[in-house]
């Protein structure tokens, strides 16, 4: 017999249009009771699943959803109960009779039991600031596209300014970019405009720009420069107010707290009464610090994986939810595949995009630990190492308030100083066949 962890209880199975809503409570002769209703949607129909579920004075409401039509039910139900979004592969995995019930009476009864785990669902002021970095990083993907685009239209009429410039969108081949797209055909006259170190190409660029420009090409290639000017200005205006929106929940009073809603103050620990707690902005500035993160990058970490780390017990937690740790499928004696888990994705691809920008620091840790790596495991899974590194170094840094260390692109080497040096001398000693002796000298002043 199962033990009994809470005594009124609801699951409900969410659809696009139906809510399949299960109450389910035990009654003062021990006895477990249950009714099955089926709600649209619509916020109104939504008040009334509302209304029904507080009649039985529910305390927990589970609900299994696919893609976001969990969100309107949420909004609804989260002041009112405990709302759980539970995983679906999870409960799969709860061996039981799924198949002769319905799943919003399977997932009532297994919360009745304490036996769903709630997945994480962000405050919503953390929710608010979700979905703008996750529009502005479409944003950014679709501006890659249109650029992708130009590129190709320039290959069709034989204009080879990629194979100069390195950003086809920098300042002098924008403007260039825009002359042909008004008319202009002199090449020596556009490749004049180029500024900086690119007017050491000039004679390169004049070739560059000679092409077959035809009509089509010029109509074209403006409705993609006006079209990557919009997304411009869409990305800096999303951005501005990226910026505002850290500013007020940084506000004493409109700070997140941990945890959802439904759970302000639980599980907050503070190591010092004295010290202030973290705001967003300032949390914003101390993931600055880390080699390859940027205040973009930043700001989407947080708006991932919020400003309170309590939430994950360690490092290696949020490495896991993030989707950056390895798998563990092991069978008896006999490891099978450590690809990485499926995790936040967007927090996953932020961090990696990181890492890449990273390994090309000078001098750094990081790009010691992706060389080291990529020669015996290749560039990918050291990347994602790196990535993983990057996002623990993350966890900590909030969680104690401290900015990135630099450990140096010496440390593996200082790490174990005398091993490495015994190892390369019996390496000299295997490649020459002789004995070799190291002597030590003070460096030249």
């Amino acid at each position: 017999m199962l033990r009994i962890v809470y005594k009124q209880v609801g699951g409900l199975d969410v659809h696009k249009k139906t809510v399949v809503a299960t109450r389910m409570r035990v009654t003062a002769e021990e006895r477990v009771e249950w009714e099955t209703e089926t709600f649209g949607t619509t916020t109104p129909d939504l008040f009334q699943l509302h209304d029904w579920l507080y009649a039985w004075e529910l305390s927990h409401v589970a609900m299994e959803s696919t893609g976001d039509y969990w969100k309107p039910v949420y909004n609804i139900l989260q002041d009112s109960f405990a709302v759980w979004l539970v995983n679906a592969q999870h409960v799969k995995h709860v061996s039981g009779r799924k198949t002769d019930v319905k799943d919003s009476e399977w997932l009532a009864e297994l919360m009745l039991h304490g036996l769903l785990k709630a997945s994480f669902i962000p405050p919503k002021l953390q929710r608010a600031l979700r979905e703008m970095t996750r529009y502005r990083t479409t944003l950014v993907q679709e501006r890659a596209r249109v650029v992708n685009r130009v590129q190709k239209l320039l290959e069709g009429a034989n204009i080879k300014l990629s194979s100069i410039a390195t950003d086809i969108m920098g300042i002098s081949a924008r403007a260039m970019l825009a002359e042909i797209a008004a008319g202009q055909t002199d090449a020596a006259w556009l490749a004049d405009l180029a500024r900086g170190r690119m007017r050491n190409k000039i004679p390169e660029l004049e070739k560059a720009l000679t092409g077959l420009v035809q009509p089509h090409h010029r109509f074209l290639l403006a409705k993609q420069l006006g079209h990557i000017d919009f997304l411009e200005e869409q990305i800096e205006e999303i951005s501005v107010e990226i910026g505002q929106h850290l500013e007020r929940m940084s506000w004493p009073g409109e700070r997140s707290q941990p945890g959802t809603d439904a759970e302000a103050e639980e599980g907050a620990q503070v190591a010092d009464e004295s010290e202030l707690p973290l705001t967003w902005d300032a949390a914003v500035a101390l993931l600055d610090t880390i080699p390859g993160v940027d205040r973009r990058v930043a700001e989407v970490m947080l708006a991932e994986m919020g400003l309170d780390m309590s939430r994950f017990a360690t490092a290696d937690h949020l490495a896991s939810w993030t989707g950056l740790a390895p798998g563990n499928h092991q069978s008896g004696a006999r490891r099978y595949s450590g690809r990485t888990t499926k995790g936040n994705r967007s927090l996953s691809s932020v961090m990696v995009q990181a890492a890449w920008a990273a390994v090309r620091t000078k001098d750094t840790f990081v790009k010691a630990r992706y060389h080291r790596l990529a020669a015996r495991r290749g560039k990918k899974r050291a990347i994602v190492a790196v990535a993983h590194s990057l996002l623990v170094s993350s966890w900590h840094m909030l969680t104690y308030q401290q900015p990135y260390h630099e450990l140096g692109a010496d440390y593996f080497d200082e790490r174990k100083k005398e091993s490495k040096v015994n190892y390369l001398v019996r390496r000299l000693e295997k490649l020459t066949g002789g004995s070799v002796s190291i002597e030590l000298q003070p460096a030249a002043a």
